[in-house]
């Protein structure tokens, strides 16, 4: 099991869409609340988001590896699929 990285922004609309999306998920998936998770809002912590490759919130990282980050256009349930696929690979990590 790996450390779940976020970084987003408080003024971020998919942002939200993501916090709704694991709120859910956690929910039908208890066994997600036990993966270790670090959010980061990059306007708080510049310094530490500019050591990162990554365009758009939300972004999410696995390790070092980048597992998802948004993209316009993205719908609810495209952005629940691909958080739970971000636990699915912290859990398998």
């Amino acid at each position: 099991m790996k450390e779940i990285l976020m970084f987003y922004r408080d003024d971020c609309g998919y942002c939200d869409m993501a916090f709704r999306a694991l709120e859910e998920l956690e929910r039908v998936h208890s066994e997600y609340a036990e993966i270790p998770f670090r959010k980061v809002e990059e306007t708080q912590d510049p310094d530490y988001a500019d050591k990162f490759d990554y365009y758009a919130t939300p972004t999410f990282y696995v390790g070092d590896e980048k597992i998802f980050e948004a993209h316009i256009g993205l719908k609810y349930d495209q952005m629940k699929d691909e958080v739970d696929k971000v636990f699915k690979t912290a859990a398998e990590a």
